[in-house]
C-alpha cells in the first residue's frame, strides 16, 4: 500500500551551526515551531529537532523541548523527533526529557566514534571530538524509550554502528519495524558513496524502514541514491546549508524540503503525509 511512498524528514536547527553561518536557523520553540510548518506546507511529515536556548546554545533542558512540541503540534500534525545526542556518556537529561517532552520518535546514535570535520582550504581541523556512545549509555537510553513509548530512530555513521543492534534486539529493546538513519560524510564516519549506502542497507533486519542523512552539499547526490534505492530522505539546516547549486544559501528549512519534494516526485515516487508515515513507522494515531 504504501511501497513507493517517501518519509521526508527535515532537520530544522542541530547544535553546530549558528546564524553566522545562516541567518535562516531558527533557535526559539516560537521560530522552530513555524520553520516546522514551513516543512510541512513543503512536503515534510517528520521534523527532527535539537533544542536550543533563545541564544542559540545548546539545550537538554526537558521544559524546552516541552515548549518546542507544543509550538509545533499547535501550528501542523508533521511527526516530532527529538535528539538525544550528548558528547557525553550521561543520559539524565535526556530521559528527562523522554519522560516530561516525550516525542513520537527520538533519534539514537548508535555507536562511538571521531566526530571531524576538517577545511582543505585551512589546512586545519574546523572541529574535532569524539562522539561517545557506549552500549550501556544506548541501553539506558532505549530503557527510556520504551518506558515512555518513543521509537527510536538508530542513528548509524558506519556499518559497525548498523551492524551491532543484534543485543538489543536480544534483549527485547528493539521493535519491529526498527528505523534507521544511515549519516553519510561525518569525518571518522562513512563517506558519502553508494556502494557504502548499499551496504547499509543490506545490514538491516528485512522490514525495517532507513532514510539517509548527507551532510554538506555532497546530500543531493545522497537523496537521488536513496529515492532510486526506495529509502526515505532527510534535508534541513542542521546537515546541509545551501541549494543545490552549492553556493546558494537556503533562506530557511521550507525551501530546503521543497527541492527535496520536487526529487521525489522527479523519480516516480510519491510523498507520506504525516498520517502516512505513522503508519508505515507504526507509531500510533495523532
Amino acid at each position: 500500500m504504501f511501497k513507493d511512498k517517501v518519509i521526508l524528514t527535515c532537520a530544522l536547527t542541530g547544535v553546530l551551526a549558528d546564524r553566522k553561518q545562516c541567518p535562516a536557523i531558527p533557535y526559539t520553540p516560537v521560530e522552530i515551531a513555524e520553520d516546522a510548518r514551513r516543512a510541512y506546507d513543503a512536503g515534510a511529515a517528520a521534523v527532527h529537532i535539537h533544542a536550543r536556548n533563545d541564544d542559540g546554545t545548546p539545550t537538554f533542558d526537558p521544559a524546552v523541548f516541552a515548549r518546542i512540541k507544543a509550538e509545533v503540534r499547535e501550528r501542523s500534525p508533521i511527526i516530532i523527533n527529538f535528539s538525544t545526542g550528548s558528547l557525553d556518556e550521561d543520559t539524565t537529561l535526556q530521559e528527562r526529557m523522554l519522560a516530561e517532552a516525550t516525542p513520537e520518535v527520538a533519534a539514537l546514535n548508535m555507536g562511538t566514534m571521531n566526530y571531524a570535520k576538517f577545511s582543505a582550504s585551512r589546512k586545519q581541523f574546523v572541529f574535532d571530538m569524539i562522539f561517545p556512545n557506549p552500549f550501556g549509555k544506548i541501553r539506558r537510553l532505549l530503557e527510556a524509550m520504551n518506558k515512555h513509548g518513543v521509537k527510536p530512530e538508530l542513528e548509524c555513521f558506519d556499518t559497525g554502528h548498523t551492524a551491532s543492534i543484534g543485543p538489543f534486539r536480544e534483549l527485547g529493546l528493539l521493535q519491529d519495524p526498527l528505523q534507521f538513519s544511515f549519516i553519510v560524510n561525518v569525518l571518522g564516519g562513512l563517506p558519502p558513496e553508494v556502494e557504502g549506502l548499499q551496504l547499509q542497507t543490506k545490514l538491516i533486519p528485512p522490514g525495517s524502514h532507513w532514510e539517509v542523512i548527507g551532510i554538506s552539499t555532497c546530500q543531493w547526490r545522497m537523496l537521488a541514491t536513496a529515492l532510486v534505492l526506495g529509502g526515505n530522505i532527510r534535508v534541513g539546516l542542521e546537515d546541509n546549508l545551501y541549494l543545490p547549486d552549492g553556493k546558494t544559501m537556503a533562506k530557511g528549512n521550507g525551501p530546503l524540503c521543497e527541492v527535496a519534494a520536487r526529487m521525489t516526485r522527479d523519480v516516480g515516487r510519491e510523498l507520506a503525509t504525516p498520517e502516512e508515515a505513522r503508519k508505515i513507522l507504526g507509531l500510533k494515531p495523532l
